[in-house]
């Protein structure tokens, strides 16, 4: 949602107000072109509702998921393009909405790093207005917020040792488990800050106003009508860049572990959390693949060889700053509240992402690869 200029981000429908006709009332996915926000909303208008997508179209692929989106689902796709840093732009869009998925942020530690103010007034100041919003269209929608493992730190402390191409912790209970939500929140680099800013806001607007929210800490996601890249995204970022032949950068020894979860098993979670908000109003809980979709980047890419039966060219440099050696979501609070679990392995999930780039976007060098061509 970020990198455009705000009065250009706003201009097209900026201040409309979808009109609905008495009909139901509709779901509002903030962030809706982008990657997990078009494919929840592709997932509400194929069961035949409306859907309010708010987008600036900033960010690469948006505009080719929204207008993915228009042409399954024609009419029931009510696009305004607004950004939301414009407070006063993005409240016509709330006016009717059921309830509120929350996912437009500035999405990277590196931005965040090099542009610390754009990253708070997009991910602090941004949910802020939302919630704002939310609050004055008087609806009671229920908000669910979209935040990151980020709250929880470079996770220093904790006890890591090298087990062939990954790290693994030292702690028994976190390397069967995960970490859990009862690990303190530690906020560090820009980006850790605005999104931890934000997860709390959520949580307080329950408190303070009554407003039925929830938060999902994400660990990475992945899957079709994701356009991934360097500093966000990297499972396909990983896939592009080897398809057509480039090579992969590195940052560390590349034995960093996370959980990795398919966006069609994150999609079930968030639905499923809005079916049992009335329970789960002002809680927050950990969304990923879990121990069993634990993978590190150099497994990671030895799946990717196998799949493309070529080798990946990557290089090594310094790590970056808050790199988590080791970080898989305990996910068994959300399995509980919601009976909710990942369905897809990563080994499928992986092989079905690049079933999707190969068919969205042929390339001439992967072509050249599958004819056995040097």
């Amino acid at each position: 949602m970020t990198g455009r200029n705000l009065s250009h981000a706003t201009r097209d429908k900026a201040g409309s107000r979808p009109a609905f006709n008495g009909r139901t009332a509709p779901v509002l996915v903030v962030g809706g072109s982008g990657f997990i926000g078009s494919n929840l909303a592709d997932s509400y208008l194929a069961d035949g509702e409306n859907v309010i997508v708010l987008d600036n179209l900033s960010r690469a692929g948006a505009e080719e998921n929204l207008d993915w989106l228009k042409t399954r689902h024609g009419a029931r796709v009510h696009p305004v393009i607004a950004d939301i840093r414009d407070a006063a732009a993005i409240e016509p869009a709330f006016a009717d909405a059921r309830a509120v998925f929350h996912f437009a942020a500035q999405t990277a530690v590196t931005t965040s790093l090099s542009h610390p103010l754009e990253d708070f007034e997009v991910n602090a100041l941004g949910t802020l207005n939302v919630l704002e919003a939310a609050r004055k269209a008087g609806r009671n929608a229920s908000v669910i917020f979209a935040s990151t493992n980020k709250v929880y730190g470079a996770l220093g402390d904790l006890g890591v040792a090298k087990a062939g191409d990954q790290y693994q912790p030292t702690d028994e209970a976190i390397r069967i488990h995960g970490v859990g939500e009862d690990r303190p929140l530690d906020f560090c680099t820009p980006y850790g800050c605005s999104k931890g800013a934000a997860d709390q806001y959520v949580l307080d607007y329950a408190t303070s106003f009554g407003l039925p929210t929830a938060v999902l800490r994400m660990s990475c996601i992945y899957g079709p009508r994701q356009f991934g890249t360097e500093d966000q995204g990297w499972v396909a970022h990983f896939l592009r860049r080897a398809i057509s032949g480039r090579s992969i950068t590195l940052y560390g020894d590349g034995r960093q572990v996370r959980d990795v979860l398919h966006v069609r098993d994150a999609v079930g979670a968030y639905r499923a959390v809005l079916d049992e908000i009335g329970m789960l109003a002002g809680r927050a809980f950990n969304l990923g693949g879990g121990p069993e979709n634990a993978v590190s980047l150099r497994s990671l890419l030895n799946e990717i060889e196998t799949l493309l039966h070529h080798p990946v060219a990557c290089e090594h440099r310094a790590w970056r700053p808050g790199d988590q050696l080791y970080y898989v979501s305990d996910t068994r609070a959300l399995c509980k509240a919601i009976g909710w679990r990942p369905r897809i392995g990563w080994r499928p999930g992986l092989s079905d992402l690049c079933d999707w780039i190969r068919a969205s976007r042929p390339n001439p060098a992967e072509m050249q690869h599958r004819r056995g061509v040097a």
